[in-house]
C-alpha cells in the first residue's frame, strides 16, 4: 500500500504544480489586458497634442485620418451657440488667440470589460478541460495502476489466492487479465508441487517401510552366522541364499527409487494444434536480431517456404528460445544461424553456431536430465534445457537431435506438418 500511497501523492504533486502554472499564466494575461488597456487610455493626450500642433501650423480643419481617438475638431464663433454643449468628451485649446473644440473618445471600458469576459471565458473553459482531464486521467489510469502496483509483490511472496477483480478498463483490462492468469498459473503450480511433495514423501515411507522387513531379516541371519549357530552346510547355504534373496530384494527398493528421481520431475503442459512456422521465426527475429547486432554477432536466417506446423506454438517458440540461449552462452559469438529443409514429410529446422566446444562423446547425453558437458566452463546452467526441449518436441510429436560438424555445433528440432 505504500507503493499506491506514493504514486497518488506524486500525482496530486503534479496536478498542484500544473494548476499552479495555469493560474500564473491566467494571472499574468489579465494583467497585460489591464496594462494594455491603460495605454489605450493615455492615448487620446498625446493626439490631442498632435491636434493641437497641426492647428498652430494653420491646418483647419486637420486631417483626423490618422487618429483613433479625435472625433472632431470646431472653431469658436462669434454666437458661441453649443460650442460648450455637447455629449462628447472635449477639451478646450487656445491657438494663435482663438479657441478650439477638441472632441475625443476614450470610453472603452465596456469594449475592454467584453474582452476580458472573453478571455476569461475562454480561460475557465481551457482550466475545466485540463481538470476533467487530469481527474480522467486519475480514474482511469493512475487509479488502476494502483490497483496493481503492488500485486507483484504480493504474487512474490505467495500470495496467490486472492483473484484481481474484473476490469473493463481498455488500458488495463488485459494486463489484469493477464496478471490473474499468472496468478492461477502459480497456484496450479504450488498446488501441483505440495502434491508431488506428499505423493513423494508417502513413497519414500513406504519404501522406507518395506526396507525394513529384509534389513531386519539380513541382520538377524547375520548375528546367526556370527554366532555359529548353523553348524550345517546345507542350512548355510540355505541361509546365505536367504541372505541372497533379501539383499535383491532391496536392491529391488533401490531401483524404485532411482527410477522414480528419475521420472518426470517437471509439468510438461502442451496444447497441441496448428500453427504457422512463420510465426515463430518472426517473432525469434524480431527479439534476437537486435540483440545479436548489440554484441556484434553476424544472424542468419535461411530462406524457407512457410508450413503449417502440428503443436503448440508458445512450447515451441519456448524451444527455439532456448536453442538460442544456448547457442549465444557456449558459441564464440561469431556467427548464429537458423536453417530449414523437408525431409520425410516433416520440417527440419536447426540451430547453428559456431566456436563448439563439446566433445562428439557427448552428444548422446545432453538431452539427459542435469547432464552439463564439459564445455560449460564457469557459465551457470542446470543441465536441464536441452531434456525440456526433448519433452517438449516429443509431445508435440517430434523430436530433437543435435550433431558436430566441423567445429560447428547444429541443433536441429523435427516438426511434424
Amino acid at each position: 500500500m505504500e507503493n499506491t500511497g506514493s504514486i497518488k501523492a506524486a500525482y496530486f504533486k503534479l496536478c498542484m504544480a500544473l494548476m499552479i502554472a495555469l493560474l500564473t499564466v491566467i494571472a499574468i494575461a489579465e494583467l497585460a489586458m489591464i496594462k494594455s488597456w491603460d495605454m489605450e487610455e493615455n492615448i487620446y493626450k498625446v493626439e490631442i497634442s498632435r491636434v493641437e500642433r497641426a492647428l498652430t501650423e494653420g491646418q483647419y480643419p486637420p486631417d483626423l485620418s490618422g487618429f483613433n481617438t479625435i472625433l472632431g475638431v470646431y472653431a469658436y464663433d462669434e454666437s458661441g451657440a453649443d460650442f460648450y454643449d455637447v455629449d462628447n468628451s472635449y477639451v478646450i485649446r487656445e491657438v494663435d488667440g482663438r479657441l478650439y473644440r477638441i472632441e475625443y473618445e476614450v470610453d472603452k471600458t465596456a469594449q475592454h470589460k467584453d474582452s476580458i469576459r472573453r478571455m476569461n471565458i475562454v480561460l475557465a473553459f481551457v482550466l475545466s478541460a485540463v481538470l476533467l482531464i487530469m481527474l480522467y486521467i486519475y480514474l482511469v489510469i493512475i487509479r488502476g495502476f494502483c490497483r496493481i502496483a503492488d500485486y507483484p509483490i504480493e504474487l512474490s511472496k505467495g500470495n496467490l489466492t486472492t483473484p484481481l477483480k474484473e476490469n473493463r478498463n481498455h488500458y488495463f483490462g488485459k494486463f489484469l487479465w493477464g496478471l490473474d492468469m499468472l496468478r492461477e498459473k502459480l497456484e496450479q503450480e504450488k498446488q501441483k508441487n505440495l502434491e508431488f511433495q506428499k505423493e513423494k514423501n508417502l513413497f519414500l515411507l513406504s519404501l522406507s517401510h518395506d526396507t525394513k522387513t529384509p534389513l531386519s531379516a539380513i541382520k538377524l541371519y547375520a548375528a546367526a552366522m556370527k554366532k555359529n549357530l548353523y553348524k550345517n552346510p546345507d542350512k548355510q547355504a540355505e541361509i546365505a541364499e536367504k541372505i541372497d534373496e533379501k539383499t535383491n530384494e532391496i536392491e529391488g527398493y533401490i531401483s524404485k527409487i532411482i527410477t522414480s528421481a528419475g521420472d518426470d520431475f517437471m509439468s510438461f503442459e502442451v496444447n497441441n494444434g496448428e500453427f504457422y512456422l512463420s510465426n515463430v521465426v518472426k517473432e525469434i527475429e524480431k527479439y534476437y536480431f537486435d540483440k545479436f547486432d548489440e554484441v556484434g554477432t553476424k544472424f542468419l536466417i535461411g530462406d524457407y517456404t512457410d508450413a503449417l506446423i502440428y503443436g503448440d506454438q508458445d512450447r515451441f517458440t519456448e524451444v527455439m528460445q532456448n536453442l538460442m540461449e544456448n547457442a549465444i552462452k557456449y558459441g564464440d559469438g561469431e556467427q548464429v544461424s537458423i536453417d530449414f529443409r523437408d525431409e520425410d514429410g516433416a520440417r527440419l529446422v536447426t540451430v547453428s553456431n559456431t566456436g563448439c566446444e563439446l566433445k562428439e562423446t557427448e552428444l548422446e547425453h545432453i538431452f539427459e536430465s542435469f547432464y552439463r558437458g564439459t564445455n560449460v566452463g564457469n557459465r551457470s546452467g542446470s543441465g536441464l534445457g536441452l531434456y525440456i526441449c526433448k519433452k517438449l518436441m516429443n509431445k508435440m510429436r517430434g523430436d530433437i537431435f543435435a550433431e558436430i560438424d566441423d567445429g560447428i555445433m547444429k541443433v536441429t528440432l523435427v516438426c511434424s506438418k
